[in-house]
């Protein structure tokens, strides 16, 4: 065991090692002098061989040069003496001595010449591209700034038609703040600025933002402000690829930059005392996720200087019309590039000639201090995002006199304008409107009725059904939600019903708890993604009748418990009493000659620990409810339960563990994908409507994570492995189609499957119907599809690879989906 851990600690004393010597510098000291009389030979001149870093000696011939970028050879000349050259190590600090011996000096004919065989810019960009990790702002041990944000927002594409409507006649003197640019008027509807620290370590890297103070108009969130920070709105042009709305579009920079981009060398020129070429880059094929621009490089360090760049103009991206970026880096120490000034505009609409909005960002950077690290405790907490407790309780004062860059006088009137905006009458209209649509609850006063889709919905079972819902609003508590519903079935005459209180008890690291229950039916085997059944949609679109329902009184509670961002604990309690309902009935084997047993119900109580880790994952959340905007890291869930047996009436006790894996991984231009890996058990005698009834679907609406050509019961089992793969192309053969081109279509193929085992002495004497099966082969389904039609739409074409021969099943099929992205 100790040999063990001496091994051990020598191979993490390595990697450490390994990973301390990326990007260090090279120092080399020493002095030149004369190989025969040993004098110090004064101001001669040292340079790193195929680079312009170099430096003189002093009067005493000693000498001092370092550099971050990968060098193997110092020169050293001077008048009258034979060049002298010496190996260097490189990323190790050394001393180096030069002898130099008198040589002769002969004057030739200088002759310079332009190639004729190669583009001029391309050993410019070469160059950029082998300096890339030196001149990347990630090599440095340690760097902190300040940080200056301002964020606007403002309605575009305003016509005189829309702003002279007779809805808008008592808010008509917010129209006075309109301003145009280029083809486009727009009027400023909402302004912030932020004040923030930023702090970042290489090894073991680690970052932190601390948010001083926020300015925001109409909005008090202190999980928005997070996002106006520096952490969630970076562009780094050093990147391979640059995500944009979750896509990944090609950096000028990339190092498949060549295969993606055209690049000219259009002018030279001192800027700010750095010699400097301009590069234009332009795309190489139309609708790739690739920009169109210009930058400035330095002759001698091989560093982005500026950078001014837009998405091309057909790039294949929904609601951004254009997005432009301009970058400006400076030396602030020698070969330490920072980024100082940073400029974002962004062109969201829905069709070129609807209303949408401009999104402007405005960073600056200041007050830099680099590789010198902070203690570890700094880097350590909770989240890597800090928000001030009184950030919004900052004065007039302070932004006089802590901000980097003055408003405007039009900036100045936005705050005022916004703030007045909130309680005009028809403004708010419009915004309840829009939170009703994505909701689904329209909002009054102290209470949120909805959801509207449920409102009427059918099923052979229930016949018409209606629905009332609500929950109590924002304006009711901060706190508390409580929220509940009543449903009638004209058919079955029946009364249901359901209801439940949420407490937070704290909101950063998060902490809730929950009591909760309901009256109602469910569909068993049904995917979290899916419609719900009381979705007016599943009513319509479905390919075979809902008659396999269960009816379910149901009593739940849960402690939640977030230990960081990104790792959760829930404790849950639930007690279920199920009832067949329709076609279904529990029977029992009673033996031969004898009617079977009829079943009732069956009940359970069950107790589970819910683990989830997502490491770095981000949220935008609300008071009660919060969006994940995910991680670029895979995310672990863990789930444990155990049924409690004569517990409220518990008819068993079993165990049940389940584990489940999904990422997202970024291919850069050629797209990206998901999958998710599950394996579960259960241990105990359960009848089969307690175990896995693999997640099926009957409606034609495509669920991913479903089997969509899958029945509801249609196999069930008591240990299982499932996988589900989807590679979403993002027009990468689509694009190069030139009548396919203009709709932007998005190629996407997918594959699940599913083995599992049933071990009937496991089983409970429940009789298993006939259409339901164990698996004794996998079940293997495929699609091929096409997201992106008409932007909103995606269609799958499912093959069923396994167990055709089953009755009722589709063994081919079209399902369509409404999906909302970039």
């Amino acid at each position: 065991m100790l040999e063990n851990l001496k091994i051990f600690s020598i191979i993490l004393l390595l990697c450490c090692a390994a990973s301390a010597g990326f990007a260090q510098k090279t120092i080399v000291d020493g002095t030149v002098v004369d190989a025969e009389t040993k004098e110090a030979i004064p101001f001669a001149h040292l340079y790193f061989k195929d680079s312009k870093i170099g430096t003189t000696s002093d009067i005493n011939g000693v000498y001092h040069i370092e550099t971050y970028y990968s060098v193997d050879t110092l020169v050293a000349t001077f008048i009258g003496y034979a060049d002298a050259a010496l190996p260097v190590e490189k990323d190790i600090k050394q001393t180096l001595n030069f002898s130099m011996s008198v040589g002769s000096v002969e004057l030739g004919t200088a002759v310079i010449e332009a190639s004729t065989s190669e583009n001029p810019a391309h050993p410019i960009v070469r160059n950029i591209l082998k300096n890339k990790d030196v001149n990347n702002r990630e090599k440095l041990d340690a760097y902190e700034y300040e940080l200056y944000n301002k964020v606007e927002f403002d309605l575009n594409n305003l016509t005189e038609e829309f702003t002279d409507r007779k809805v808008f006649k008592p808010i008509k003197f917010v129209f006075d703040n309109l301003d145009s640019t280029e083809d486009k008027t727009y009027l400023p509807v909402f302004m912030t600025e932020t004040m923030s620290n930023f702090f970042y370590r290489k090894n073991p890297k680690a970052q932190r933002e601390v948010i001083e103070a926020t300015q925001v108009s109409g909005i008090e969130n202190n999980s928005v402000s997070q996002f106006l920070g520096d952490m969630y709105q970076n562009v780094n042009v050093y990147d391979n690829n640059i995500i944009v709305f979750g896509k990944s579009f090609v950096s000028p920079i990339s190092n498949s930059g060549f295969s993606f981009y055209r690049y000219y060398l259009m002018d030279s020129t001192y800027i700010e005392g750095k010699w400097c070429y301009q590069i234009k880059f332009q795309p190489k094929r139309k609708q790739e996720l690739t920009f169109d621009g210009d930058f400035w490089v330095n002759d001698t360090t091989f560093a982005i200087k500026q950078l001014d760049a837009r998405i091309s103009g057909d790039a294949n991206i929904n609601f951004v019309q254009d997005l432009w970026v301009e970058q400006t880096y400076n030396e602030i120490e020698s070969e330490v590039w920072m980024l100082t000034e940073d400029h974002l505009i962004i062109d969201f609409n829905i069709a070129k000639k609807t209303m949408g909005f401009f999104g402007r960002k405005t960073s600056t950077y200041r007050n830099f201090v680099i590789n010198r690290a902070r203690e570890d405790e700094f880097y350590t907490g909770l989240t890597d995002v800090i928000v001030a407790e009184d950030a919004n309780d900052k004065d007039q004062e302070f932004w006089d006199s802590r901000r980097h860059i003055e408003l405007t006088d039009s900036e100045v009137a936005v705050y005022n304008m916004v703030d007045s905006l909130q309680t005009i009458p028809q403004f708010r209209t419009v915004a309840d409107l829009i939170t009703l649509f994505v909701s689904g609850y329209k909002v009054i006063g102290l209470f949120e009725f909805g959801p509207y889709y449920t409102l009427y919905s059918f099923n052979p079972i229930e016949g018409n059904r209606v629905r009332l819902g609500g929950r109590t609003s924002n304006a009711f508590s901060k706190r508390v939600m409580i929220e509940g519903y009543g449903a009638y079935g004209f058919l079955d005459h029946r009364f249901k019903y359901g209801g439940g209180i949420t407490y937070i008890l704290k909101k950063n690291p998060r902490m809730s708890v929950y009591v909760g229950g309901k009256s109602d039916v469910e569909q068993l085997g049904q995917a979290q993604g899916a419609f719900r059944e009381d979705n007016v949609l599943s009513s319509l679109f479905r390919r075979n009748p809902a008659n396999k329902l269960t009816g379910v009184e149901e009593v739940s509670g849960y402690f939640e418990r977030e230990w960081f961002y990104g790792f959760a604990n829930q404790l849950m309690f639930k007690h279920r009493t199920l009832q067949p309902l329709g076609a279904f009935v529990y029977e029992k084997y009673s033996g031969e000659n004898k009617a079977n047993e009829v079943l009732g119900s069956l009940t359970t109580s069950e107790v589970t620990l819910y683990t989830r880790f997502a490491y770095k994952e981000k949220f935008v959340s609300g008071e009660f409810e919060r969006i994940s905007l995910g991680t670029k890291y895979p995310v672990l869930e863990l789930v444990y339960s155990y049924g409690i047996p004569q517990l409220f009436g518990s008819d068993y006790e079993y165990h049940k563990a389940v584990i489940r894996l999904k990422d997202k991984i970024r291919l850069g231009p050629i797209g990206y994908l998901r999958f998710q890996l599950e394996a579960g058990k259960f241990w105990g005698e359960l009848p089969y409507p307690l175990l896995q009834l693999h997640q099926g679907n009957e409606t034609f609406f495509y669920d991913e994570s479903a089997f969509n050509t899958m029945n509801y019961f249609e196999f069930v089992s008591d240990e299982w492995v499932s996988t589900s793969l989807s590679y979403h192309l993002e027009g990468l053969f689509l694009n190069k189609i030139p009548l396919l081109r203009k709709l932007k279509w998005r190629e996407v193929v997918s594959a699940k499957a599913v083995v599992g085992g049933f071990d009937p002495s496991n089983a409970d004497e429940l009789l298993i119907p006939s259409t339901t099966y164990a698996l004794r082969q996998p079940f293997v389904e495929a699609a091929v599809g096409i997201e992106n039609i008409f932007t909103f739409f995606r269609i799958d074409a499912l093959y069923r690879l396994s167990y055709l021969d089953n009755p009722d099943i589709v063994k081919f099929g079209i399902r369509a989906k409404i999906q909302v992205e970039f």
